[in-house]
């Protein structure tokens, strides 16, 4: 999002390190033992607590994820300094150097958290040993872990946009805060909608929350289904909360700006939650489809172990398209016009301000959204198509109906999901696109994450259960 006329530069050089030219053969030799041990050695210890059931408890569960952070903080900077020892060809590109900064920053960090977290860990072991189980359970254990991963993002993004906005290159207009217009509703009418979407929104998160509780304090949803679900709902909450509050907040107080830096961080978590909802509706189905396609092997295939490596996977891999166009954004320049018709900071709606080529960036959404669509949805497809000749086998009337309460919350999430996008990239745009695109956009936001308490809990027969036994014991 660079603004105004900019110098050319387009990559930086990295020095390395002050080594003779006699000598380079000897580190490089010496450098690359050391990575190789690293990833080796790291990988060693992943195996080793995956494959004996003795390891399988909260320290070496934390030892895991802190040896799969040092592979990777690792592998962000040294296979790029080997690769200038050899080649001599020391250049990086800019975007690059902004990615290499980022993920240095966020494995740093989590390696910070869970080093911490090991401290606890070790603290509960000595000081209570025997409240040692109770206080480490499962749950807590996933808490943490999950919290040091998502919480690393925060001070990385941050040092990043902070980074960028020092290293914005030549002459630059003053653009330094975008206008979000909101929603096209008359002035008398900003206390019904501001009410409506207020009320919409605390149902939002207080109905995933309880999705939360319930599966957390119920022994008898602790199965691979709800702890995606639990994750879904977090992801939901999320999602909601990156754009919901900046638009009621600027229905009360008529203060329509929003920060150049917010904007980005905006545009970097909405698009990072979305890809979260995706990959976690294709675990989702996924594990539908092992429960009715091989319930015989459900357990040994859903084990705990690939439970997280698919949750741990659909976080981290989300990351990955966010910054992709969170970075392509960087690259443009902004000149005078700074209004946003839209009630957030919308990716396409940025490109529209932008008075350089975004080309590139409209490859990356094209390439991206096609992907990140097309794709996970292939796959739910593929895997009710696998569900549907598996019950057609042996068809009958009881088997239809427990297979359709099983899976049918998923499907009606999938519906919801993936309507609402096709609605917006594939219908044919009319005179009112851009109102169509604003509704879409807010069901999308709201409307849907608010739906998923319901679906689960009225639909559910278990969630249903384990909401009745926790009413019976408030009371």
């Amino acid at each position: 999002m660079r603004r105004g006329n900019q110098s050319s530069v387009s990559e930086f050089i990295l020095l390395g390190l002050p080594i003779q030219p006699e000598q380079q053969g000897i580190f490089f030799t010496l450098f690359l033992v050391m990575y190789l041990t690293t990833v080796l050695g790291n990988l060693l210890i992943i195996l080793l607590i995956r494959l004996d059931s003795r390891l399988h408890t909260p320290m070496y569960f934390f030892l895991c994820h802190l040896a799969f952070s040092d592979i990777s903080l690792s592998s962000v900077t040294i296979p790029k300094m080997l690769s200038n020892m050899q080649t001599q060809h020391p250049s990086i590109p800019y975007e690059g150097c902004i990615s290499q900064v980022y993920f240095f920053l966020f494995f740093a960090a989590v390696d910070n958290f869970l080093l911490g977290v090991m401290a606890y860990d070790r603290y509960v072991a000595i000081c209570h040993p025997l409240h040692y189980m109770v206080i480490m359970r499962e749950e807590i254990c996933d808490f943490l872990v999950a919290g040091s991963w998502f919480l690393s993002c925060l001070p990385a993004l941050l040092h990043t946009l902070l980074l960028k906005r020092k290293m914005r290159r030549g002459n630059q207009s003053s653009v330094s805060e975008f206008i979000l217009l909101g929603l096209p509703i008359q002035p008398e009418q900003q206390g019904i909608f501001f009410t409506l979407f207020l009320a919409m929104y605390l149902t939002t998160v207080l109905g995933n929350l309880l999705i939360i509780l319930l599966i957390r304090l119920d022994s008898r949803l602790h199965t691979p289904m709800y702890f995606f679900l639990c994750h879904l709902a977090f992801s939901d909450i999320s999602l909601s909360s990156v754009t919901i509050p900046k638009m009621l907040s600027n229905m009360q107080t008529q203060h329509l700006s929003i920060p150049y830096e917010g904007c980005i961080s905006q545009v970097f978590f909405v698009l990072f939650f979305v890809a979260v909802d995706n990959f976690l509706l294709v675990v989702m189905a996924y594990d539908r489809y092992v429960a009715i396609c091989h319930p015989l092997h459900y357990m040994f295939i859903m084990r705990e172990e690939l439970c997280d490596l698919l949750v741990a996977g659909s976080w981290f891999l989300s990351c990955l398209p966010a910054l992709l166009h969170t970075l392509l954004l960087f690259r443009l320049t902004f000149c005078a016009e700074n209004t946003i018709p839209h009630f957030f900071c919308d990716v396409n709606e940025l490109l529209k301000l932008s008075c350089s080529d975004i080309s590139l960036n409209e490859l990356a959404i094209f390439t991206g959204g096609g992907i990140l669509t097309l794709l996970p949805l292939g796959t739910i497809v593929a895997s009710y198509m696998c569900i549907s000749f598996t019950v057609l086998k042996v068809p009958s009337m009881k088997k239809f109906c427990k297979v359709m309460s099983t899976c049918g919350s998923h499907l009606l999430l999938v519906f919801l999901y993936y309507g609402t996008p096709a609605m917006i990239y594939f219908f044919p745009s009319s005179n009112n696109s851009h109102i169509k695109d604003l509704i879409s956009s807010l069901i999308f936001t709201e409307v849907t994450p608010m739906l998923n308490p319901f679906i689960y809990c009225l639909r559910n027969k278990d969630m249903g259960l384990a909401l009745g036994i926790l009413c019976r014991r408030v009371i």
